[in-house]
């Protein structure tokens, strides 16, 4: 089993599941870019369970794109929560605000940062991946 897959796949499992805890059992109404994290996130659960099951080490071409975006959105709604002067150029502009924090541990751990940490892992574990099957193409080669 190849471990950057495999991390990439748990990260993907810890984000969705902290997710729904966050939304079903602690009750925060989720805020437009937070759905938008979950469309993006959500799927990566799946799909790279689907690939540490079947060994596809090939995955990174069809995960990336989702993880870069997820990560993209995420970085934006942290920023947004933690630079006021962002807060003008907010989305949410009904139901709840995308700056409103729901947790705020050790002064700037916030949902969207753990959002934006679970993106970048996996990012970072697919373009390792995408690397070392890159070296193995040389080298067959």
């Amino acid at each position: 089993m190849n471990k950057p897959l495999l991390l990439s796949w748990v990260a993907a499992i810890a984000a969705t599941l902290g997710s729904l805890y966050f939304s079903e059992v602690m009750h925060f109404i989720p805020c437009t870019l937070c759905w938008y994290q979950r469309i993006f996130m959500y799927p990566l659960a799946v799909i790279l369970g689907i690939a540490v099951y079947r060994n596809d080490l090939r995955i990174y071409k069809y995960v990336l794109p989702l993880s870069i975006i997820g990560m993209l959105i995420s970085g934006y709604h942290t920023l947004l929560q933690k630079v006021p002067s962002l807060q003008k150029f907010e989305m949410c502009t009904t139901g709840i605000p995308c700056s409103k924090d729901y947790i705020n541990w050790l002064g700037f751990i916030t949902i969207p940062l753990l959002a934006f940490i679970a993106f970048t892992i996996i990012t970072v574990s697919l373009v390792v991946l995408a690397r070392s099957q890159k070296e193995e193409d040389v080298q067959k080669a």
